[in-house]
C-alpha cells in the first residue's frame, strides 16, 4: 500500500529544509524544473504544505539567493579591507561556479530577505570598524558583487579570451598577442579583481 503523502504542516518539515530540497532541484534540473508541486514531490509532501513555509514562488526564489548567501563564509574585514574585500569576491565566484544554474538568479533579482539584510549589515559593521563610512562600504560591496556576477554570466558562455584562440588574428597583431598571453580564465579573474579593489582604495 502507498502512503499517502502529507497534508498540511508536515512534521520535522522547515523552511530551511524545502529551501536545501529546492536548491539541489535546480542544481540538477535548472530553474524551470522548480515548482511548488515537482518541489512538493520531492520532499514526499503535498504542494500546499510548501506554502506554509515559503509564501509563493517569489519568495522561494529569494530564498534560493539567500541560501547561496548563506553557503559563502561571513566577511570579515580588518585593516587593510581590501584583504576582506579579495577574499569576499573570491568566495563569492566559487559559490556561483558550484551552482550555475542559479547564475541567471544571481545576476537579475536583489532577493531583500532578513536574512540577507543581517548579512549586509554585518559587513558594513565590519568594513566600518576597518575605517569605511556606511555609504563607501556598500559602494565597495555592491562595485565587487557586480564585477563578480558579471564575470562569471561572461564566462557561463564561455571565456572571451579563450574563444580567440582558434580564430585566424593575422590583421590583428596586438589581439592576437594579447589572446597568447601568460594568464589562464581564474587568472584574468583574479588581475581584474586587484585592479578593482586596489582603484576602490584609492578613492578614498
Amino acid at each position: 500500500m502507498t502512503a499517502r503523502r502529507t497534508r498540511g504542516h508536515s512534521v520535522g518539515l522547515t523552511r530551511e529544509a524545502v529551501l536545501r530540497a529546492a536548491l539541489a532541484l535546480a542544481d540538477r534540473e535548472g530553474l524551470k524544473a522548480l515548482s511548488m508541486r515537482r518541489l512538493g514531490a520531492e520532499l514526499d509532501v503535498e504542494a500546499m504544505t510548501i506554502y506554509h513555509h515559503v509564501p509563493n514562488k517569489d519568495a522561494l526564489l529569494d530564498g534560493l539567493v539567500e541560501q547561496l548567501v548563506a553557503s559563502i563564509a561571513p566577511p570579515v574585514f580588518a585593516t587593510p579591507w581590501q584583504d576582506g574585500i579579495r577574499r569576499y569576491a573570491l568566495d563569492l565566484r566559487a559559490a556561483l561556479l558550484a551552482h550555475p544554474n542559479l547564475v541567471p538568479l544571481i545576476a537579475s533579482r536583489p532577493a531583500i530577505t532578513a536574512q540577507n539584510l543581517q548579512t549586509l549589515e554585518t559587513a558594513l559593521e565590519s568594513l566600518r570598524s576597518a575605517g569605511l563610512a556606511p555609504a563607501d562600504a556598500l559602494d565597495v560591496i555592491y562595485a565587487v558583487t557586480g564585477f563578480v556576477v558579471g564575470q562569471v554570466v561572461t564566462a557561463s558562455e564561455g571565456d572571451p579570451v579563450d574563444q580567440l584562440a582558434p580564430l585566424d588574428l593575422s590583421e590583428f597583431p596586438l589581439l592576437a598577442e594579447a589572446a597568447k598571453g601568460p594568464r589562464d580564465a581564474e587568472a584574468r579573474f583574479v588581475f581584474a579583481l586587484d585592479a578593482l579593489v586596489s582603484g576602490l582604495g584609492s578613492t578614498r
